[in-house]
């Protein structure tokens, strides 16, 4: 006789659900931007599904959510890809300012679309400064922030290009070391792994989340838990390689972007965090904040 299917009790489910929620300082939002045509969309889709599509659609703006287990943590990746016509500037400054980490794109036959980029990195900083000091209510003071960012030249794999290798490098080296450049393409899939990897490095995330250094885990795993269990303790004591090989990943279907009054909270939290100083109190805070000489700024955190 076949032993039939036994449905877990709603108590076991609803603890199922819990251990797949991630700590608020395991929450990360990281945002798109770049000109219209230059790959967003397309980078996107080679780093949660390794799909390339040739036909283009104009984004109004996308919403994607990546679960991580590492070493028995859950961690959540919420990537928010967005217009490059820019319909809604209000929208815009609200992305800059719940954004943990950016990836900015430019199309290395386009100059137009490097010099958005720049003044893309530049409307971050700005927004971001202009906001905290808003929240102490002084001009006093002179804040420096640092915010992990890579500036991409997708579509590398062009015969012409109008914006050299070595032109953007230079801008990103006259930047802070957590603004780093990558050449890229989509289409050819060459280091599309390699910008997510830096990207996390100099955010200071488990490096276990980029492309490649977790296992990927099938959407049809089980309901109502998408990662599996995590791993015994003991397996703290295994090497560090096999340790990493533990670590899986999965892009969570179905998922509803937040609302704008969950946004405008989190920017508020995010905002007086920084306004405060404080690195780690505030649950949602990612960006370090530094005040003082270039010469003593050395961390990048997103902790």
């Amino acid at each position: 006789m076949l032993a039939m299917p036994v449905s877990p009790s709603p108590a076991s489910t609803s603890s199922q659900e819990d251990a797949c929620k991630p700590p608020p300082r395991n929450c990360y939002r990281l945002v798109m931007l770049g000109s219209a045509r230059v790959g967003k969309t397309a980078i996107v889709a080679r780093f949660l599904f390794n799909k390339f599509e040739e036909s283009y659609t104009p984004t109004i703006e996308d919403f994607h959510r990546k679960l991580y287990r590492i070493r028995g943590e859950v961690h959540q990746l919420d990537l928010l890809d967005t217009s490059g016509n820019h319909p809604f500037p209000a929208m815009r400054r609200l992305s800059f300012l719940t954004g943990d980490l950016f990836v900015v794109v430019f199309s290395m036959d386009c100059r137009e679309s490097f010099e958005e980029a720049i003044r893309l990195r530049e409307a971050i900083l700005e927004t971001k400064v202009s906001a905290t000091q808003s929240a102490t209510k002084s001009r006093r003071a002179h804040y420096s922030l640092k915010v992990p960012m890579v500036i991409v030249g997708n579509k590398c794999d062009k015969d012409v290009k109008t914006v050299t290798v070595e032109e953007a490098e230079q801008y990103c080296v006259s930047q802070d070391e957590c603004c780093i450049f990558v050449e890229a393409s989509a289409k050819r899939n060459y280091h599309v792994d390699e910008l997510f990897y830096q990207l996390f490095v100099v955010a200071g995330l488990p490096l276990e989340m980029a492309p490649n250094h977790h296992r990927k885990v099938p959407l049809t795993f089980g309901s109502p838990t998408m990662l599996p269990p995590s791993q015994p303790r003991h397996k703290a004591t295994l090497s560090i390689k096999r340790r990493l090989s533990d670590a899986c990943g999965v892009v969570a279907p179905n998922v509803r972007r937040p609302s704008i009054r969950t946004d405008l909270m989190i920017m508020r939290t995010k905002t007086c965090s920084l306004a405060a100083g404080n690195e780690n109190n505030t649950p949602g805070s990612r960006i370090t904040l530094r005040t003082g000489r270039p010469e003593s700024r050395k961390a990048c955190s997103i902790q």
